[in-house]
């Protein structure tokens, strides 16, 4: 199991070297990179959240209640009820559970301060939990597929492998949070397998052969998922690290500002919003390795030469990141004034929610005036829809209540989104 050993950070920084070789990018049009030096000043993970998180809002207790009561008897939670126009065009409700509606489920259930073993929610995130290592321990070892279950509406709309992404993300926030030592080495297993499932298949250029109708956002859960792993203190792979985090960098033009919009239906708040969300993960996962890779670089007399390189790159890595990471953010907060920008496919849907989402986890990193704006408007927003029973739908696309209600509350909860550990505090358990 790779479990993060002994030393914490220089256990990661030195995974991270096995990967530095890797140079494949992907976009239309990838943009010219110079060398950065790495002797500028790092940046190192502040003490405090830059952001208090709030009590939980009426609103958004209604939303969890809600979302508690539709757990299905086997631990999963289904599609649920979905819209009126999905209903007469002849799709049929999803009443059965399936990983990607119960792994987002999970995670706002999490976002209320509920754990898998404390608060009010901790008997419904366990449950959920362990419905996703039952679908994970049943898939084969090769292939994407953590599920056998297919032809969903998430997979249709975020792309075949959502379920497999989305599992990622849970089973990396719940990493020995379990309150059971069985329960813990079962998620860590799971968590394994997912990993090795997503490295085996990851494309050269950081993607995935990841049919749907965005699958631009199912990247970004991916890429969230990788970098939030390792944040967790789980020993991510080096190349899959390095590849996933400069599929997210090749996606933008810092110059021009332009994002790459393939596989996100046209849509450009699908495309910026996956895309810096996954920048800023990797960001707060490279602050986790970051001093420890200057030290390698300011004693070379110490360190065999070949590891000296790799960390010297590995630092070019970082600040390339960090510098495309400002830019998109600017590039993202510029475009917050435009309704028809923020309105993204131009009705509510899981997928305009999710997007929020990524925006409001970038913001709330940085916290400041934009911060505030976007949450101020994303709350008044989300609170003035909400149903009379406390729950969200969508109005296109992914339009089920429950993936809907998730991932609204997910928006309104954003200031509690995990910040990465302190290095120091990575850990063997």
């Amino acid at each position: 199991m790779r479990q993060i050993t002994g030393a914490g950070s220089a256990m990661l920084a030195a995974l991270l070297l096995g990967g530095v070789a890797v140079s494949a990018v992907c976009s239309q049009e990838t943009p010219q990179r110079a060398a950065i030096a790495p002797t500028t000043a790092p940046a190192t993970q502040p003490t405090t959240r830059p952001v208090q998180a709030k009590p939980l809002s009426e609103n958004a207790s209604r939303g969890l209640n809600w979302l508690a009561q539709q757990q299905l008897e086997n631990g999963g939670w289904g599609a649920g009820e979905e819209s009126q126009h999905m209903r007469s065009s002849g799709q049929q409700i999803e009443r059965s559970a399936n990983v990607a509606d119960t792994s987002v489920a999970c995670l706002a259930l999490l976002r209320s301060g509920s754990t898998p073993s404390d608060g009010p929610y901790a008997t419904h995130i366990r449950r959920g939990v362990e419905f996703v290592c039952a679908h994970v321990e049943k898939a084969d070892a090769d292939s994407l597929f953590i599920t056998d279950i297919r032809n969903t509406r998430l997979q249709s709309k975020l792309g075949t492998y959502v379920d497999t992404f989305a599992a990622a993300l849970l089973l990396a926030e719940v990493k020995d949070r379990m309150g059971d030592r069985v329960l813990n080495k079962r998620v860590l297993a799971a968590l394994d397998k997912v990993m090795d499932k997503i490295e085996k298949n990851q494309q050269a250029d950081g993607g995935f052969a990841n049919a749907g109708w965005a699958p631009t956002i199912a990247q970004g859960l991916c890429s969230k998922a990788v970098n939030r792993a390792m944040q967790r203190g789980y020993a991510v792979s080096g190349d899959l690290k390095m590849r996933t985090d400069r599929y997210a960098q090749s996606n933008f033009q810092a110059g021009s500002g332009a994002v790459a919009m393939e596989g996100a239906a046209g849509v450009e708040l699908y495309a910026r919003a996956s895309n810096v969300n996954s920048l800023q993960e990797a960001d707060a996962a490279n602050r986790l390795v970051e001093d420890q890779l200057r030290q390698i670089v300011a004693a070379p007399a110490t360190r065999p030469a070949d590891e000296v390189a790799k960390a010297q790159a590995q630092l070019v890595q970082i600040q390339e990141n960090r510098s495309q990471l400002a830019a998109a953010t600017q590039a993202v907060v510029q475009r917050l004034d435009d309704p028809q920008f923020v309105a993204g496919f131009g009705s509510n849907g899981g997928e305009e929610f999710l997007s929020y989402m990524n925006i409001g986890e970038t913001l709330v990193a940085q916290g400041g005036q934009a911060w505030e704006k976007w949450d101020k408007q994303m709350t008044e927003n989300l609170n003035r829809i909400q149903n009379d029973d406390g729950s969200w739908s969508g109005h296109h696309c992914i339009t089920g209540k429950t993936f809907c209600t998730s991932s609204a509350l997910l928006v309104l909860m954003v200031d509690r989104a995990p910040q990465a550990a302190a290095s120091g505090e990575l850990k063997q358990h």
